[in-house]
Protein backbone atom coordinates (compact mmCIF):
# COMPACT_ATOMS: atom_id res chain seq x y z
CA UNK A 1 0.00 0.00 0.00
CA UNK A 2 1.53 3.57 -0.96
CA UNK A 3 2.69 5.40 2.32
CA UNK A 4 0.15 8.24 1.78
CA UNK A 5 -2.18 10.11 -0.83
CA UNK A 6 -0.85 12.47 -3.25
CA UNK A 7 -2.89 15.26 -2.73
CA UNK A 8 -4.35 14.96 0.98
CA UNK A 9 -7.14 17.24 0.79
CA UNK A 10 -9.23 15.34 -1.96
CA UNK A 11 -12.28 17.42 -3.23
CA UNK A 12 -15.90 17.14 -1.68
CA UNK A 13 -17.20 15.76 -5.21
CA UNK A 14 -14.44 13.25 -4.86
CA UNK A 15 -15.25 11.72 -1.60
CA UNK A 16 -18.89 12.55 -1.95
CA UNK A 17 -18.87 9.77 -5.44
CA UNK A 18 -16.55 7.61 -2.81
CA UNK A 19 -19.11 7.30 -0.63
CA UNK A 20 -21.72 6.81 -2.81
CA UNK A 21 -19.88 3.86 -4.61
CA UNK A 22 -19.28 2.13 -1.31
CA UNK A 23 -20.89 -0.06 1.21
CA UNK A 24 -20.32 -2.27 4.54
CA UNK A 25 -22.77 -4.78 3.48
CA UNK A 26 -25.76 -5.44 4.93
CA UNK A 27 -26.40 -6.36 8.54
CA UNK A 28 -28.11 -10.03 8.14
CA UNK A 29 -26.46 -12.69 6.42
CA UNK A 30 -29.95 -13.40 4.84
CA UNK A 31 -29.89 -9.62 2.82
CA UNK A 32 -26.16 -10.31 1.96
CA UNK A 33 -26.59 -13.40 -0.11
CA UNK A 34 -24.09 -13.90 -2.69
CA UNK A 35 -21.78 -10.84 -1.69
CA UNK A 36 -21.46 -12.74 2.15
CA UNK A 37 -18.21 -15.39 0.07
CA UNK A 38 -16.97 -12.24 -1.48
CA UNK A 39 -15.17 -10.61 2.39
CA UNK A 40 -16.11 -13.13 4.31
CA UNK A 41 -13.04 -13.97 7.00
CA UNK A 42 -12.30 -17.90 6.57
CA UNK A 43 -11.42 -17.82 10.40
CA UNK A 44 -10.02 -21.11 12.50
CA UNK A 45 -13.60 -21.67 13.39
CA UNK A 46 -15.05 -21.41 9.77
CA UNK A 47 -12.08 -23.69 9.00
CA UNK A 48 -12.72 -26.61 11.52
CA UNK A 49 -16.83 -26.44 10.14
CA UNK A 50 -15.92 -26.72 6.69
CA UNK A 51 -13.53 -29.90 7.73
CA UNK A 52 -16.49 -31.41 9.68
CA UNK A 53 -15.32 -31.41 12.84
CA UNK A 54 -17.61 -29.22 14.63
CA UNK A 55 -21.86 -30.39 14.43
CA UNK A 56 -22.83 -27.86 17.07
CA UNK A 57 -22.38 -23.99 15.95
CA UNK A 58 -23.45 -21.55 18.74
CA UNK A 59 -23.66 -18.10 18.89
CA UNK A 60 -25.46 -14.77 19.97
CA UNK A 61 -28.08 -13.06 17.50
CA UNK A 62 -25.99 -11.36 14.93
CA UNK A 63 -22.44 -13.32 15.89
CA UNK A 64 -22.72 -14.38 12.41
CA UNK A 65 -24.25 -17.74 13.01
CA UNK A 66 -26.24 -17.74 9.70
CA UNK A 67 -23.70 -16.30 7.73
CA UNK A 68 -21.60 -19.72 8.86
CA UNK A 69 -24.79 -21.84 7.69
CA UNK A 70 -25.20 -19.20 4.46
CA UNK A 71 -21.33 -19.97 3.40
CA UNK A 72 -21.77 -24.03 3.81
CA UNK A 73 -24.61 -23.95 1.76
CA UNK A 74 -22.83 -21.99 -1.04
CA UNK A 75 -19.89 -24.51 -0.79
CA UNK A 76 -21.79 -27.37 -1.79
CA UNK A 77 -19.74 -27.81 -4.73
CA UNK A 78 -16.63 -28.52 -3.31
CA UNK A 79 -17.65 -30.47 -0.24
CA UNK A 80 -19.27 -33.15 -2.96
CA UNK A 81 -15.82 -33.13 -4.37
CA UNK A 82 -15.11 -34.24 -1.21
CA UNK A 83 -17.67 -37.19 -1.03
CA UNK A 84 -19.88 -35.07 1.38
CA UNK A 85 -23.28 -34.06 0.04
CA UNK A 86 -25.22 -30.95 1.93
CA UNK A 87 -28.92 -31.16 2.26
CA UNK A 88 -30.88 -28.33 4.10
CA UNK A 89 -33.23 -29.70 6.80
CA UNK A 90 -35.05 -26.35 6.77
CA UNK A 91 -35.80 -23.46 4.27
CA UNK A 92 -32.59 -21.11 4.37
CA UNK A 93 -35.38 -18.08 3.97
CA UNK A 94 -38.51 -17.45 3.55
CA UNK A 95 -41.02 -19.29 5.64
CA UNK A 96 -39.79 -21.82 8.04
CA UNK A 97 -40.88 -25.70 6.77
CA UNK A 98 -42.04 -25.90 11.09
CA UNK A 99 -44.68 -23.48 10.79
CA UNK A 100 -47.39 -25.66 11.33
CA UNK A 101 -46.08 -27.58 14.67
CA UNK A 102 -46.77 -24.01 16.25
CA UNK A 103 -50.48 -24.03 16.07
CA UNK A 104 -50.53 -28.14 15.91
CA UNK A 105 -47.59 -29.37 17.69
CA UNK A 106 -46.49 -33.06 18.61
CA UNK A 107 -48.01 -34.30 22.02
CA UNK A 108 -44.78 -34.31 24.14
CA UNK A 109 -41.13 -34.59 23.29
CA UNK A 110 -41.08 -38.35 22.46
CA UNK A 111 -43.49 -37.71 19.71
CA UNK A 112 -40.91 -35.12 18.84
CA UNK A 113 -37.74 -37.36 18.78
CA UNK A 114 -39.62 -39.76 16.42
CA UNK A 115 -40.97 -37.15 14.01
CA UNK A 116 -37.00 -35.86 13.91
CA UNK A 117 -36.01 -38.82 13.38
CA UNK A 118 -38.84 -39.76 10.41
CA UNK A 119 -37.73 -36.11 8.87
CA UNK A 120 -34.36 -37.02 8.73
CA UNK A 121 -34.71 -40.23 7.74
CA UNK A 122 -37.03 -38.90 4.57
CA UNK A 123 -35.40 -36.55 3.70
CA UNK A 124 -32.13 -38.89 3.47
CA UNK A 125 -34.15 -40.75 0.97
CA UNK A 126 -35.41 -38.07 -1.30
CA UNK A 127 -31.83 -36.57 -1.52
CA UNK A 128 -30.80 -40.42 -2.57
CA UNK A 129 -32.55 -41.32 -4.86
CA UNK A 130 -32.53 -37.92 -6.62
CA UNK A 131 -28.68 -38.10 -7.07
CA UNK A 132 -29.08 -41.49 -8.37
CA UNK A 133 -27.55 -43.62 -5.97
CA UNK A 134 -28.22 -47.29 -6.72
CA UNK A 135 -28.21 -50.03 -3.80
CA UNK A 136 -30.29 -52.69 -2.62
CA UNK A 137 -30.22 -51.10 0.96
CA UNK A 138 -31.37 -47.88 -0.37
CA UNK A 139 -33.80 -49.30 -2.49
CA UNK A 140 -35.90 -51.32 1.07
CA UNK A 141 -36.13 -48.22 2.28
CA UNK A 142 -37.42 -46.08 -0.53
CA UNK A 143 -39.72 -49.30 -0.71
CA UNK A 144 -41.05 -48.98 2.90
CA UNK A 145 -41.57 -45.29 2.52
CA UNK A 146 -43.21 -45.25 -0.53
CA UNK A 147 -45.70 -47.62 1.02
CA UNK A 148 -46.64 -45.14 3.58
CA UNK A 149 -46.80 -42.77 1.20
CA UNK A 150 -43.73 -40.37 2.92
CA UNK A 151 -41.71 -40.20 -0.27
CA UNK A 152 -43.51 -38.09 -2.84
CA UNK A 153 -41.50 -36.52 -5.62
CA UNK A 154 -40.77 -33.06 -6.26
CA UNK A 155 -42.29 -31.87 -3.01
CA UNK A 156 -41.27 -28.80 -0.63
CA UNK A 157 -39.39 -29.22 2.88
CA UNK A 158 -42.60 -28.52 3.89
CA UNK A 159 -44.74 -30.80 2.54
CA UNK A 160 -42.01 -33.54 3.88
CA UNK A 161 -42.42 -32.44 7.06
CA UNK A 162 -46.59 -32.35 7.15
CA UNK A 163 -46.37 -36.08 5.47
CA UNK A 164 -43.82 -37.26 8.65
CA UNK A 165 -45.69 -35.56 11.21
CA UNK A 166 -49.05 -36.81 9.85
CA UNK A 167 -47.50 -40.68 9.72
CA UNK A 168 -46.11 -40.03 13.52
CA UNK A 169 -49.14 -38.98 14.99
CA UNK A 170 -51.18 -41.67 13.73
CA UNK A 171 -48.32 -44.40 14.63
CA UNK A 172 -47.95 -43.21 18.02
CA UNK A 173 -51.55 -42.59 19.48
CA UNK A 174 -52.58 -45.91 17.17
CA UNK A 175 -49.87 -47.40 19.84
CA UNK A 176 -51.94 -46.27 22.71
CA UNK A 177 -54.91 -48.75 21.58
CA UNK A 178 -54.44 -52.48 22.12
CA UNK A 179 -52.43 -53.73 19.43
CA UNK A 180 -55.21 -56.31 18.30
CA UNK A 181 -57.09 -52.84 16.80
CA UNK A 182 -53.65 -52.04 14.48
CA UNK A 183 -53.86 -55.83 12.88
CA UNK A 184 -57.27 -56.15 10.67
CA UNK A 185 -58.17 -58.41 7.81
CA UNK A 186 -56.84 -57.74 4.01
CA UNK A 187 -59.86 -57.40 2.28
CA UNK A 188 -58.91 -59.30 -0.79
CA UNK A 189 -58.09 -62.50 0.65
CA UNK A 190 -58.41 -62.70 4.54
CA UNK A 191 -54.61 -62.52 4.94
CA UNK A 192 -53.14 -60.68 8.63
CA UNK A 193 -52.31 -57.08 7.83
CA UNK A 194 -50.87 -53.68 9.59
CA UNK A 195 -51.04 -50.49 9.23
CA UNK A 196 -48.15 -48.45 9.11
CA UNK A 197 -45.02 -51.16 8.95
CA UNK A 198 -42.30 -47.99 9.85
CA UNK A 199 -42.28 -48.42 13.65
CA UNK A 200 -40.81 -46.18 16.14
CA UNK A 201 -39.40 -49.03 18.50
CA UNK A 202 -38.35 -52.55 17.52
CA UNK A 203 -41.11 -54.39 15.72
CA UNK A 204 -42.36 -57.68 17.66
CA UNK A 205 -42.08 -61.00 15.89
CA UNK A 206 -45.91 -60.62 14.82
CA UNK A 207 -44.71 -57.36 13.64
CA UNK A 208 -41.94 -58.67 12.28
CA UNK A 209 -43.49 -61.39 10.00
CA UNK A 210 -45.82 -58.53 8.96
CA UNK A 211 -43.37 -56.90 7.11
CA UNK A 212 -43.06 -53.84 9.77
CA UNK A 213 -39.31 -52.41 10.16
CA UNK A 214 -38.14 -49.73 12.68
CA UNK A 215 -37.40 -46.36 12.13
CA UNK A 216 -33.37 -47.22 13.35
CA UNK A 217 -33.32 -50.02 10.72
CA UNK A 218 -34.20 -48.09 7.79
CA UNK A 219 -31.79 -45.51 8.60
CA UNK A 220 -29.22 -48.56 9.62
CA UNK A 221 -29.83 -49.33 5.88
CA UNK A 222 -29.23 -45.76 4.42
CA UNK A 223 -25.94 -45.50 5.94
CA UNK A 224 -24.83 -48.63 4.63
CA UNK A 225 -25.73 -47.05 0.98
CA UNK A 226 -24.07 -44.56 1.82
CA UNK A 227 -21.10 -45.97 3.09
CA UNK A 228 -21.26 -48.27 -0.64
CA UNK A 229 -21.79 -45.22 -2.37
CA UNK A 230 -18.53 -43.40 -0.84
CA UNK A 231 -20.67 -40.50 0.28
CA UNK A 232 -21.60 -38.81 3.50
CA UNK A 233 -24.51 -37.03 4.10
CA UNK A 234 -24.75 -33.37 6.01
CA UNK A 235 -28.05 -33.12 7.52
CA UNK A 236 -28.19 -28.95 8.46
CA UNK A 237 -30.33 -26.90 10.48
CA UNK A 238 -30.63 -22.79 11.05
CA UNK A 239 -33.52 -20.66 11.93
CA UNK A 240 -34.33 -22.69 14.50
CA UNK A 241 -35.12 -19.72 16.99
CA UNK A 242 -37.38 -18.69 13.88
CA UNK A 243 -39.14 -22.34 13.74
CA UNK A 244 -40.54 -22.19 17.21
CA UNK A 245 -40.39 -18.89 18.34
CA UNK A 246 -44.42 -18.45 19.38
CA UNK A 247 -43.90 -21.35 22.01
CA UNK A 248 -41.08 -21.25 24.63
CA UNK A 249 -41.93 -24.85 25.77
CA UNK A 250 -42.64 -25.81 22.35
CA UNK A 251 -38.78 -24.69 21.68
CA UNK A 252 -37.93 -26.63 24.56
CA UNK A 253 -39.39 -29.88 23.49
CA UNK A 254 -38.64 -29.39 20.05
CA UNK A 255 -34.73 -28.91 20.49
CA UNK A 256 -34.19 -30.93 23.31
CA UNK A 257 -35.73 -33.98 21.36
CA UNK A 258 -33.32 -32.63 17.86
CA UNK A 259 -30.26 -32.89 20.32
CA UNK A 260 -31.44 -36.29 21.61
CA UNK A 261 -31.57 -37.49 18.15
CA UNK A 262 -28.05 -35.93 16.98
CA UNK A 263 -26.93 -37.85 19.72
CA UNK A 264 -28.85 -41.39 18.45
CA UNK A 265 -27.14 -40.48 14.83
CA UNK A 266 -23.57 -40.49 15.88
CA UNK A 267 -23.09 -43.88 15.77
CA UNK A 268 -24.01 -43.61 11.69
CA UNK A 269 -20.37 -42.35 9.93
CA UNK A 270 -22.32 -41.66 6.98
CA UNK A 271 -24.97 -39.24 8.52
CA UNK A 272 -24.28 -36.17 10.74
CA UNK A 273 -26.60 -33.39 12.07
CA UNK A 274 -24.90 -29.70 11.55
CA UNK A 275 -26.97 -27.28 14.26
CA UNK A 276 -26.33 -23.52 14.16
CA UNK A 277 -28.21 -22.07 17.65
CA UNK A 278 -28.79 -18.81 19.30
CA UNK A 279 -26.50 -19.09 22.35
CA UNK A 280 -29.23 -17.91 24.90
CA UNK A 281 -32.02 -19.91 22.97
CA UNK A 282 -29.04 -23.40 24.26
CA UNK A 283 -28.88 -22.21 27.98
CA UNK A 284 -32.97 -22.12 28.28
CA UNK A 285 -32.64 -25.90 27.40
CA UNK A 286 -29.76 -26.14 29.81
CA UNK A 287 -31.82 -24.45 32.76
CA UNK A 288 -34.18 -26.95 32.57
CA UNK A 289 -31.51 -29.82 33.20
CA UNK A 290 -30.18 -31.91 30.02
CA UNK A 291 -27.76 -34.61 30.73
CA UNK A 292 -27.05 -35.35 27.35
CA UNK A 293 -25.26 -31.90 27.34
CA UNK A 294 -22.00 -32.91 28.48
CA UNK A 295 -22.10 -35.46 25.16
CA UNK A 296 -21.98 -32.59 22.95
CA UNK A 297 -18.42 -32.86 22.14
CA UNK A 298 -17.85 -31.04 18.89
CA UNK A 299 -18.85 -27.83 19.43
CA UNK A 300 -18.46 -24.40 19.10
CA UNK A 301 -18.99 -20.81 20.03
CA UNK A 302 -18.72 -18.03 17.60
CA UNK A 303 -16.39 -15.33 19.07
CA UNK A 304 -15.70 -11.93 18.09
CA UNK A 305 -12.44 -9.84 19.44
CA UNK A 306 -11.62 -5.76 18.51
CA UNK A 307 -8.87 -7.35 16.21
CA UNK A 308 -11.62 -9.85 13.97
CA UNK A 309 -14.00 -7.34 14.26
CA UNK A 310 -11.61 -4.79 12.94
CA UNK A 311 -10.34 -7.05 9.88
CA UNK A 312 -13.86 -7.62 9.11
CA UNK A 313 -14.57 -3.90 8.62
CA UNK A 314 -11.44 -3.91 6.58
CA UNK A 315 -12.33 -6.86 4.24
CA UNK A 316 -15.87 -4.98 3.76
CA UNK A 317 -14.37 -1.77 2.99
CA UNK A 318 -11.80 -2.91 0.36
CA UNK A 319 -14.12 -4.98 -1.14
CA UNK A 320 -15.19 -1.55 -2.54
CA UNK A 321 -13.73 -0.61 -5.90
CA UNK A 322 -14.09 3.26 -5.45
CA UNK A 323 -12.58 3.12 -2.10
CA UNK A 324 -9.95 0.71 -2.85
CA UNK A 325 -8.37 3.08 -5.77
CA UNK A 326 -9.20 6.64 -3.68
CA UNK A 327 -6.67 5.19 -1.27
CA UNK A 328 -4.03 3.38 -3.75
CA UNK A 329 -4.88 -0.12 -1.41
CA UNK A 330 -2.77 -3.06 -2.34
CA UNK A 331 -5.40 -5.53 -0.85
CA UNK A 332 -2.71 -8.41 -0.02
CA UNK A 333 -0.53 -6.15 1.87
CA UNK A 334 -3.40 -5.01 3.98
CA UNK A 335 -4.99 -8.16 4.68
CA UNK A 336 -1.40 -9.80 5.24
CA UNK A 337 -0.90 -7.25 8.05
CA UNK A 338 -3.12 -5.94 11.16
CA UNK A 339 -1.26 -2.53 11.09
CA UNK A 340 -1.65 -1.70 8.09
CA UNK A 341 -5.48 -2.98 8.83
CA UNK A 342 -5.48 -0.26 11.86
CA UNK A 343 -3.82 2.20 9.57
CA UNK A 344 -6.35 2.47 6.31
CA UNK A 345 -8.98 2.57 8.98
CA UNK A 346 -7.92 5.49 10.53
CA UNK A 347 -7.25 7.35 6.76
CA UNK A 348 -11.19 6.63 6.21
CA UNK A 349 -12.26 7.33 9.76
CA UNK A 350 -11.41 10.11 12.29
CA UNK A 351 -8.77 9.10 15.22
CA UNK A 352 -11.52 9.86 18.22
CA UNK A 353 -15.28 10.36 18.10
CA UNK A 354 -14.77 12.56 21.20
CA UNK A 355 -11.55 14.94 21.27
CA UNK A 356 -12.00 14.47 25.09
CA UNK A 357 -11.76 10.67 24.92
CA UNK A 358 -8.72 8.87 25.37
CA UNK A 359 -10.28 5.97 23.46
CA UNK A 360 -9.46 6.22 19.58
CA UNK A 361 -13.08 5.73 17.10
CA UNK A 362 -12.59 1.69 16.70
CA UNK A 363 -12.72 1.39 20.62
CA UNK A 364 -15.69 3.70 21.03
CA UNK A 365 -17.69 1.80 18.41
CA UNK A 366 -16.77 -1.16 20.34
CA UNK A 367 -18.15 0.48 23.62
CA UNK A 368 -20.91 2.07 22.16
CA UNK A 369 -22.52 -1.53 20.03
CA UNK A 370 -21.73 -4.31 22.95
CA UNK A 371 -24.76 -5.48 25.20
CA UNK A 372 -24.84 -6.15 28.68
CA UNK A 373 -22.32 -9.52 28.10
CA UNK A 374 -19.82 -6.95 26.88
CA UNK A 375 -19.48 -8.95 23.63
CA UNK A 376 -19.64 -7.47 20.37
CA UNK A 377 -21.46 -8.87 17.29
CA UNK A 378 -20.90 -8.05 13.40
CA UNK A 379 -24.53 -6.65 13.10
CA UNK A 380 -24.36 -3.77 15.26
CA UNK A 381 -21.29 -2.62 13.85
CA UNK A 382 -22.01 -2.83 10.19
CA UNK A 383 -25.27 -1.29 11.26
CA UNK A 384 -23.26 1.47 12.58
CA UNK A 385 -21.31 2.13 9.51
CA UNK A 386 -24.11 2.03 7.66
CA UNK A 387 -26.14 4.19 8.99
CA UNK A 388 -23.02 6.58 9.51
CA UNK A 389 -22.49 6.19 5.69
CA UNK A 390 -25.63 7.48 5.09
CA UNK A 391 -25.52 10.66 7.37
CA UNK A 392 -22.32 11.40 5.91
CA UNK A 393 -23.31 11.65 2.10
CA UNK A 394 -25.90 13.77 3.60
CA UNK A 395 -23.85 16.46 5.06
CA UNK A 396 -22.20 16.90 2.08
CA UNK A 397 -25.17 16.37 -0.32
CA UNK A 398 -26.86 19.86 0.99
CA UNK A 399 -23.14 21.54 0.60
CA UNK A 400 -21.40 21.09 3.71
CA UNK A 401 -17.53 20.71 3.59
CA UNK A 402 -16.23 17.28 3.26
CA UNK A 403 -13.80 15.73 6.05
CA UNK A 404 -10.49 17.05 6.50
CA UNK A 405 -7.86 15.54 5.10
CA UNK A 406 -8.12 12.04 3.21
CA UNK A 407 -10.52 10.95 5.97
CA UNK A 408 -14.33 10.29 4.17
CA UNK A 409 -16.30 10.38 7.54
CA UNK A 410 -16.60 12.65 10.26
CA UNK A 411 -17.36 11.94 13.84
CA UNK A 412 -20.70 13.75 14.24
CA UNK A 413 -21.92 11.39 11.61
CA UNK A 414 -20.48 7.90 13.89
CA UNK A 415 -22.11 9.99 17.41
CA UNK A 416 -25.53 10.38 15.33
CA UNK A 417 -25.97 6.74 13.88
CA UNK A 418 -25.99 5.76 17.60
CA UNK A 419 -29.49 6.56 18.06
CA UNK A 420 -30.91 4.68 15.16
CA UNK A 421 -28.72 1.53 15.90
CA UNK A 422 -30.01 1.80 19.89
CA UNK A 423 -33.68 2.07 18.81
CA UNK A 424 -33.25 -1.15 16.22
CA UNK A 425 -31.51 -3.52 18.70
CA UNK A 426 -33.72 -2.82 21.47
CA UNK A 427 -36.71 -3.12 19.24
CA UNK A 428 -36.03 -5.73 16.52
CA UNK A 429 -34.02 -8.09 18.94
CA UNK A 430 -34.65 -7.46 22.63
CA UNK A 431 -38.66 -6.74 22.82
CA UNK A 432 -38.81 -9.03 19.84
CA UNK A 433 -37.31 -11.93 21.14
CA UNK A 434 -38.46 -11.20 24.64
CA UNK A 435 -41.47 -10.06 24.62
CA UNK A 436 -42.41 -11.30 27.98
CA UNK A 437 -39.46 -8.89 29.61
CA UNK A 438 -40.60 -5.90 27.16
CA UNK A 439 -42.79 -3.72 29.57
CA UNK A 440 -40.44 -4.15 32.08
CA UNK A 441 -37.78 -2.87 30.03
CA UNK A 442 -39.46 0.36 28.47
CA UNK A 443 -40.37 1.63 32.36
CA UNK A 444 -36.67 2.08 32.74
CA UNK A 445 -37.22 5.06 29.84
CA UNK A 446 -35.75 8.41 30.96
CA UNK A 447 -34.41 6.52 33.89
CA UNK A 448 -30.92 6.36 35.01
CA UNK A 449 -29.03 3.94 33.91
CA UNK A 450 -27.27 2.34 36.76
CA UNK A 451 -29.99 0.75 39.34
CA UNK A 452 -30.07 -1.31 42.18
CA UNK A 453 -32.23 -4.10 43.15
CA UNK A 454 -34.13 -1.32 45.29
CA UNK A 455 -34.39 1.27 42.88
CA UNK A 456 -36.04 -1.12 39.85
CA UNK A 457 -38.20 -2.19 42.50
CA UNK A 458 -39.64 0.82 42.92
CA UNK A 459 -39.79 1.98 39.04
CA UNK A 460 -41.29 -1.29 38.54
CA UNK A 461 -43.68 -1.94 41.69
CA UNK A 462 -42.82 -5.28 42.85
CA UNK A 463 -41.00 -6.42 45.46
CA UNK A 464 -37.26 -6.97 46.39
CA UNK A 465 -37.45 -10.27 45.79
CA UNK A 466 -39.55 -10.25 42.07
CA UNK A 467 -37.19 -7.26 40.83
CA UNK A 468 -34.21 -9.00 41.76
CA UNK A 469 -35.42 -12.08 39.67
CA UNK A 470 -36.34 -9.89 37.21
CA UNK A 471 -33.40 -8.18 37.22
CA UNK A 472 -31.35 -11.22 36.37
CA UNK A 473 -33.28 -12.39 33.28
CA UNK A 474 -32.46 -9.15 31.94
CA UNK A 475 -28.56 -9.61 32.60
CA UNK A 476 -29.51 -13.00 30.95
CA UNK A 477 -30.53 -11.52 27.84
CA UNK A 478 -28.02 -8.69 27.61
CA UNK A 479 -30.03 -5.79 28.60
CA UNK A 480 -28.63 -5.02 31.93
CA UNK A 481 -24.68 -5.54 32.56
CA UNK A 482 -24.21 -7.24 36.27
CA UNK A 483 -22.32 -4.95 38.39
CA UNK A 484 -21.09 -4.90 42.32
CA UNK A 485 -21.57 -8.47 44.41
CA UNK A 486 -23.83 -11.06 45.01
CA UNK A 487 -24.39 -9.44 48.31
CA UNK A 488 -25.11 -5.95 46.83
CA UNK A 489 -25.87 -6.14 43.17
CA UNK A 490 -25.86 -3.34 40.73
CA UNK A 491 -27.35 -3.42 37.56
CA UNK A 492 -26.24 -1.34 34.05
CA UNK A 493 -27.96 -0.57 30.99
CA UNK A 494 -24.83 -0.14 28.16
CA UNK A 495 -24.32 2.32 25.75
CA UNK A 496 -25.85 0.11 23.30
CA UNK A 497 -29.88 0.29 24.64
CA UNK A 498 -28.87 3.74 26.61
CA UNK A 499 -29.90 5.82 24.01
CA UNK A 500 -32.87 4.09 22.68
CA UNK A 501 -34.47 4.50 26.31
CA UNK A 502 -33.37 7.98 26.39
CA UNK A 503 -31.37 7.68 29.50
CA UNK A 504 -30.86 10.43 31.96
CA UNK A 505 -27.05 9.59 32.12
CA UNK A 506 -24.66 8.53 29.39
CA UNK A 507 -22.31 7.71 32.38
Amino acid sequence: MVSAVANEKRTASEKREVLQATTFGKPTAEEEGKDLSAYFVETDQWQKIFAGEIDVVYGPKGAGKSALYALLLSRTSELFDRGIIVVPAENPRGAVAFRDLVSNPPADEAEFRNLWKLFFLVLLAHTLRDYGISSAHLQKVIDCLEEARLLPRNVSLHALLRSAFTYVRRIMRGDAVAFETTVGLDPMNSAPSLTGRIRFVEPTGIEESLGCVSVEQLLEWTNLALEEAGFRVWLVLDRLDVAFAESADLERNALRALFRVYLDLRRFNAIALKIFLRTDIWMNILRGGFREASHISSQMTISWDEASLLNLVIRRAIHNKALREFYAVDVQEVLADRGRQVELFYRIFPRRVHSSEQARAFEWILQNTCDGSRRNSPRELIHLLTVAQRLQLRRMEIGQAPPDGESLFESPCLLRALPEVSRVRFEQTLCAEYPQLRERMQQLENEKSLQTAGTLATIWGLNLHTALETAYQLVDIGFFQFKGTRHSPEFKVPLLYQRALKMRTLR
